[in-house]
């Protein structure tokens, strides 16, 4: 690494206190979408060990300014966790014992050598969780890992989580990335269906200290309105709290641009209407759904809706945003969709203050390639064997894995590999899905943890804690509400354990049948210089015709490997890069390390028409699958307004999915793990505080303690997401003291929204009642 002296911008010193000595690192959080900056205390013991003394929000990164939840301080509590997985893991009669690397990779061998073998590589399926957006090896390797493996049937945490947002952005732009977010230090009116970015920290909109931008929303004269169906922490501190019926968000969005339609309020403006197309469908498709016609199903009323549509028709400056509470529900995609275009009818997309897409500075599907043109987006080149669903970016849906799994037939799969995911808990119909991992023959995982998933490997290899990994956000950043880099060394030694890349890196080989000896430099040399000989034939790359054993040697001298050498590459040839001398005040890997706060590259910019990669070079506002797909909408409006009870999610800040319940200052205190039930609903059930509920679905059924409150609406009751941290084998010491119940037992792995293969996770069917 580049060592730069007496340059202001360093400020991780290390100063000596007796013979100990002090230093401050600095690094971005990679604990979920909000991309804070940290301020690290290391310990020095003298003998080359170091301990975290304080975590604390860096001040002076350039993005969060010293922002920090509760969950950053605790990354000393991960690296330290004894239940933490140091060694490889291997099951021996049913019960997992630590193992040498070697007899970890000689097991991985055999098993998976076994399948395909006896089976054939169509029989292995490989799953990818929420954690590898929060990786940079993962986000370096999976690919090589996916394709590598030979099969077709890959999954992700995407299809519980923001598979809509992708579908859409693809059918409209062109590209699955290329996602409007809200330009939130701008923007004079914000509203938000679906999301509590107060304890989220925001999702596909990468925006740290999102509570505090909302709030300058305000003081600066603005309006924030929420539309949710619980009075959630950020409902409680907008302007304006909607209250809906879950699932139901498709419908009011569908009557809002009604709105704006018959009431001559649609003005895309000239900047977007020069490639527009499909206004004229887009507005014939609309018109049945009048805000009369959706007022029983969605439980807002016709009066709110025209406000609604026509305060942000008025607006100088507004945006849209939706997230988990519109995208896991069976309309999710066409929901996302209408987000766009209530933003694009209103003449806010791709302007100051509305809705804007990122710059990447590591570069991205946006800006590669020809601007303004493409391929564009389809989905369904390959079909799951047992129910036909359609492929979307690569994979299926994981509410198809359990039947891909226990349905006899040619590709049956009989092997899995996870890699930082914890499917059983994360994913519909928990119970039918743990069934189905004890019929696999092999499985292997790379992991921090023996959770609930793992407890089913055979082999378990595990990662680096975070503070032992290199971080740069190669995803999140694509959905900035700024343009900026920021790369973090890391902070602790692996202490001879394998990098996370290398592990992920080994597998793959050994998978493809190169041994336990295949050196995992070789699939890295492989990829980097794939990398670079794909940029200087691309006759849009800004390295076209550049010699590549140049590039390559360059990069090779600086004595990198792995993602290191990788992100360098993509720095250097992306839109802020130093293009390998051509723009020498561009970035690099090293000008990152210079400047340990980060680097920012400016506010969002207007990107049309360069962003486009439809066949057109347009802005398709009427897609045919989302035209089509009204039908199937209007045809649900009956449905909604005979529901019964239903059943939604809730996060809490504490908390990140199912894996941080291990760490006890996030965990300790109240039980956080209830049923939330509005105090009408609880009368009419006989329940009250502290009762013990059963709750139960078309498939499963869970007891949780009751909370009765009137953030609720009528009709609905909520569970929070990621808990259950009960099953036998697992080793998750503080979680299984704070187990609560799984929310996922009680989603149905058949209902799913077509268009995306999104599991339905807001607005499940249940019945409640005193547990017995």
């Amino acid at each position: 690494m580049a060592v730069i002296e007496n340059d202001p911008s360093i400020e991780a010193a290390t100063r000596t206190v007796g013979e100990v000595g002090i230093r401050t690192a600095y690094r971005t959080c990679p604990l979920c979408e909000a991309t804070c900056g940290l301020e690290i205390t290391l310990k020095s013991d003298g003998v080359g060990g170091k301990t975290v003394q304080r975590i604390r929000g860096d001040k002076d990164d350039v993005f969060s300014k010293g922002f920090i939840c509760p969950k950053g301080s605790t990354l000393k509590h991960l690296h330290e966790d004894p239940d933490r997985l140091r060694v490889p893991m291997a099951k021996r009669d049913g019960v997992h014992v630590e193992v040498t690397w070697e007899e970890a990779w000689s097991e991985i061998e055999a098993g998976l050598g076994g399948v395909i073998e006896r089976h054939g590589r169509s029989s292995l399926g490989v799953y990818g969780g929420n954690a590898g957006a929060h990786s940079l090896s993962s986000m370096m390797y999976l690919r090589t890992l996916f394709t590598g493996l030979g099969t077709r049937n890959r999954y992700s945490a995407s299809t519980v989580d923001q598979m809509p947002r992708h579908v859409a952005a693809g059918h409209i732009f062109g590209s699955p990335v290329a996602v409007p977010v809200p330009d939130l230090d701008r923007t004079e009116h914000l509203l938000i269906l679906g999301a509590n970015p107060y304890v989220s920290n925001g999702s596909m909109c990468t925006a740290p200290d999102f509570p505090g931008r909302i709030e300058r929303i305000r003081e600066r004269g603005g309006k924030v309105v929420v539309v949710d169906p619980r009075r959630s922490r950020t409902a409680e501190e907008a302007d304006e709290w909607i209250a809906i019926r879950p699932g139901s968000d498709a419908l009011l969005l569908a009557a809002m641009c009604n709105v704006l339609v018959v009431e001559n309020l649609v003005n895309v403006g000239p900047h977007v209407a020069e490639y527009l197309n499909g206004l004229d469908e887009f507005v014939a498709a609309i018109a049945p759904f009048t805000p009369e016609s959706v007022v029983v199903a969605t439980d807002v009323a016709a009066t709110v809706i025209r406000k609604l549509a026509r305060e942000l028709a008025a607006a100088t400056t507004a945006s849209v945003y939706g997230r988990i509470g519109t995208t896991a529900t069976e309309f999710g995609s066409t929901a996302t969709w209408l987000i766009d275009a209530l933003n694009i009818l209103t003449g806010n997309l791709d302007r100051s203050g509305g809705a804007m897409f990122a710059m990447p500075v590591a570069g991205g599907a946006t800006t590669r390639g020809k601007p303004g043109s493409g391929r564009g987006f389809e989905i369904g080149r390959g079909q799951t064997r047992v129910s036909g669903h359609p492929e979307v970016m690569g994979e299926y849906p994981v509410g198809a894995l359990a039947e891909e799994i226990t349905t006899p037939g040619e590709g049956q799969l009989r092997a899995m590999i996870t890699v930082g995911g914890n499917p059983i808990r994360s994913n519909p119909n928990s119970e039918l899905l743990a069934e189905a991992f004890n019929d696999l023959e092999f499985m292997v995982s790379v992991d921090l943890y023996l959770n609930e998933t793992t407890r089913h490997a055979d082999v378990i290899l595990p990662s680096p804690s975070q503070l032992q990994r290199s971080h740069y956000d190669l995803l999140l950043l694509q959905f900035g509400v700024r343009n900026v880099a920021n790369y973090s060394e890391p902070v602790l030694p692996l202490d001879g354990q394998p990098d996370e890349w290398e592990v992920i890196s080994k597998l793959t080989l050994v998978a493809q049948g190169m041994g336990v000896d295949a050196d995992p430099a070789l699939a890295d040399h492989r990829a980097i210089d794939a990398m670079v000989r794909s940029a200087v034939r691309s006759e849009h790359s800004r390295l076209r015709g550049r010699d590549a054993e140049e590039i390559l040697a360059e990069l090779n001298s600086s004595g990198r490997v792995g993602p290191e050498r990788m992100l360098d590459f993509m720095l250097r040839s992306g839109p802020f890069g130093d293009g390998f001398g051509a723009e020498p005040e561009g970035t690099s890997l090293d000008d990152l390390l210079r400047r340990p706060h980060g680097r920012d590259f400016g506010a969002l910019e207007p990107r049309l028409p360069d962003i486009l990669r439809t066949p057109s070079g347009k802005v398709e506002l009427a897609p045919a699958a989302f035209i089509n797909d009204l039908d199937r909408l209007a045809a649900a409006v009956p449905g909604f307004e005979n529901q019964g009870l239903v059943l939604i999610g809730r996060r809490h800040l504490r908390s990140n999915n199912s894996w941080m319940h291990n760490v006890n200052v996030l965990v300790k205190g109240k039980p956080r793990c209830t049923l939330h039930v509005h105090p009408d609903d609880a009368a009419l059930l006989g329940l009250t505080d502290g009762d013990a509920a059963t709750i139960t679905s078309r498939v499963g059924s869970v007891t949780a303690p009751v909370e009765v409150t009137d953030s609720i609406t009528p009709g609905v009751v909520s569970l929070p997401h990621g808990w259950g941290h009960n099953a036998p084998g697992a080793q998750m010491r503080v979680a299984a003291e704070h187990a609560g119940v799984n929310s996922n037992i009680l989603t149905d792995h058949e209902a799913m929204d077509p268009l995306s293969g999104t599991s339905v996770l807001n607005g499940i069917p249940v019945e409640v009642a005193v547990a017995s």
